[in-house]
């Protein structure tokens, strides 16, 4: 279905104080109260209860009420209100939020959200006028993260054969289900539980698997992006610290308890995104190691 969106909306904060400290400010309350109204009839006369998370950004461990969320799930409207405030009071997780076709939210900066909405929509909300909430808008449609050198293998019975395979030597797994440092899963792979990963991994997520891959602590590994394990690699998830960015030195990351190290540019040559339960792949990811 084409988009019906023609509108942008950017709802932010009349007070200055709001935009600069959010929840600290006296009259954040106010402001969100009001947000929260105008979101819920933004919904509402969008014709679904129901909105889509897509490009999910997880920086910190999720709390346990959002521990199901991932690209592509559906939430109700008054979860998605409540992802929404999350959002721009700095907490997270950040995401997208739509009904396609028809709606788009995102955050902005300062305590802001970006919605993107039908005509009908739109000529509601350009009547809105409040004490809390500035109201600004333009013709615009939303703009879609272009992904230009796109996984585009699928997994599926073939590739979990390959991975099987492959599972008669050191195997690892790296299931990225959104982006940020605690968006991934990690797994030994083994011939014993080869199938039962299969079943635990989501629709839309990265898979990343390296065979035989080099786990010594390497000084020079230090200055890269890398993952660090605790020993032993037993079948099964494993503990892990993601290092954007490298670390200091390789005593820290031994200390911290990590005994083995991968580079993250191994994660580059053997990639899959996992379908949807109707076997369409829809999830979208940039190739490991690709610019």
């Amino acid at each position: 279905m084409a988009s019906e969106m023609s509108t942008e909306f950017i709802l932010s904060p009349l007070s200055e104080s709001v935009r600069v400290v959010l929840t600290d400010a006296p009259a954040w309350s106010a402001y969100a109260a009001e947000l929260r109204g105008v979101l819920d009839m933004v919904i509402e006369k969008s014709g679904s209860d129901f909105l889509e998370v897509g490009e999910l950004l997880v920086s910190q461990p999720l709390p346990d009420r959002y521990m199901s969320l991932r690209n592509g799930v559906e939430v109700s409207r008054s979860e998605a209100i409540d992802l929404i405030e999350g959002m721009v009071a700095g907490r997270g997780p950040y995401c997208r939020l739509s009904i396609p076709g028809k709606l788009c939210i995102e955050s902005g900066w300062d305590g802001g959200v970006h919605l993107y909405a039908t005509p009908v929509v739109s000529a509601d909300l350009m009547a809105f006028r409040s004490r809390d909430v500035s109201l600004q808008w333009r013709n615009a449609v939303p703009e879609f993260v272009d992904v230009s050198r796109p996984v585009d293998a699928v997994a599926d019975e073939k590739f979990w054969h390959a991975v099987l395979k492959a599972s008669e030597r050191t195997t690892l797994l790296c299931e990225r289900w959104a982006h940020g440092a605690y968006g991934c899963r990690w797994f030994r792979v083994t011939q014993g539980n080869a199938m039962e990963v299969a079943r635990l991994v989501r629709p839309r997520s990265l898979l990343c698997v390296v065979s035989e891959p080099d786990l010594q602590p390497k000084s020079e590994v230090m200055e890269e992006d890398f993952t660090a394990f605790a020993a032993p690699l037993l079948p099964g998830e494993l503990a892990y610290q993601a290092y954007p960015g490298g670390a200091d030195s390789l005593s820290d990351v031994i200390g911290q308890g990590f005994s083995f190290i991968l580079a993250d540019k191994a994660l580059s040559n053997w990639c899959a995104v996992v379908p949807d339960p109707d076997g369409v792949m829809r999830g979208q990811w940039e190739s490991p190691g690709e610019s």
